[in-house]
């Protein structure tokens, strides 16, 4: 099989080739990201109408560029994939429209991926990992605990109430002058920083509702920052060292209870695994409270690389192979149409945020 994936749900422009020869390891046969971080710095965080347009500019080239490194023609592709959301719905459209457009024109099959299928099966594209598995996704505009018990069989046990990590990462770094993206700079801010000098909240520790919660803590940093205005450079790496602290200790009490959860449904799964995905999944920080957690646990700990955390194509492809092989492809075809909110687990209640475009995911 040999997959055209493309991405397009918010600020990465992107196009990836990936193949599968029958048994075989998977090959990422090509994967163009183009970001668009200098489009939208000026404004500390992403422009949806910007990002549109840029995508538009250079979604083209971005495709032409993917099948050129993978050496192969449209002749060769099998079928086309592309993020359908959820996401930013003027990019969503840019993609599934192009990539409609290209299926039509060459005779290809069409699948239309929900963009969190992608990063839950990431881990199958790199470490080759049997289902059942867990999933943390932590990204800019997701905060979920998954349970990937299948293709396209999956279950949300947890969730933010208010939200994602990642633009929590962002709003701190905005409020405190640091440069966007916010995850890497606070990270990077807080290397030098005193983790014990701001008590923050560890929002929802110790609770018996499994989800996620960062609007306080966001709060509480804007009041600590208001109170010793104006800020020195020890001032903004301490606070950011205190609020890694927070997120973590946080995030760590919320994973325990998953993992605990999961020994208890699949007790027939010898060796367990977490996976973590999306871009806050590169703070170190986090990612040694994790894998701390994991080895207490009997957990295997599956971070797969960066590159392939953060939104990329090849994921999509590789959901796109996946679905193919399921016997999944023909449920999302020409038909669908781009959504803003697709919730990856259709059966769990939502949160909040549900109304005319449907649940939040």
């Amino acid at each position: 099989m040999r997959v055209l994936g493309i991405e397009t749900s918010c600020d990465e422009t992107a196009a990836s080739v990936v193949t599968l020869d029958g048994a075989a390891t998977p090959v990422i046969a090509s994967n163009i990201v183009l970001s668009q971080i200098e489009e939208h710095a000026a404004f500390g965080g992403v422009v949806p109408e910007i990002a549109a347009r840029a995508h538009v500019e250079a979604l083209d080239g971005i495709i032409e560029a993917a099948l050129a490194d993978s050496g192969t023609t449209l002749a060769d592709i099998d079928a086309i994939a592309a993020t359908a959301g959820p996401g930013l719905v003027g990019g969503l459209i840019v993609g599934l429209m192009t990539a409609k457009a290209i299926a039509a024109a060459a005779g290809k099959p069409l699948i239309a991926i929900n963009h969190l299928e992608g990063h839950a099966l990431t881990a199958r594209l790199t470490d080759g990992l049997d289902f059942p598995y867990l999933l943390l996704l932590v990204s800019g505009g997701h905060t979920q605990i998954v349970a990937v018990r299948g293709v396209g069989d999956y279950q949300r046990w947890a969730t933010t109430i208010d939200d994602a990590l990642g633009e929590a990462f962002d709003k701190t770094a905005k409020m405190l002058g640091l440069p966007y993206p916010g995850g890497p700079n606070v990270e990077k801010a807080a290397a030098t920083g005193d983790a014990t000098r701001f008590a923050f909240p560890r929002p929802m520790k110790g609770s018996a509702q499994p989800d996620f919660s960062f609007s306080g803590l966001k709060t509480a940093v804007r009041q600590a920052a208001t109170a010793i205005q104006p800020l020195s450079e020890q001032d903004v790496a301490d606070i950011c060292a205190s609020f890694q602290a927070a997120v973590a200790d946080a995030l760590g009490d919320r994973v325990a209870r998953a993992l605990a959860r999961f020994r208890q449904e699949f007790p027939d799964k010898a060796t367990p695994s977490l996976v973590v995905a999306g871009g806050v999944a590169a703070n170190r920080t986090i990612k040694a409270t994790l894998h701390k957690l994991c080895a207490e646990a009997g957990f295997a700990f599956v971070a797969p690389p960066l590159k392939l955390c953060t939104d990329n194509a090849a994921m999509i492809a590789w959901a796109g192979i996946e679905r193919l092989r399921a016997g999944l492809s023909q449920e999302n075809g020409f038909d669908f149409v781009p959504r803003s909110r697709w919730p990856l687990d259709s059966i769990s209640a939502p949160m909040v945020g549900s109304g005319r475009r449907g649940a939040k995911a």
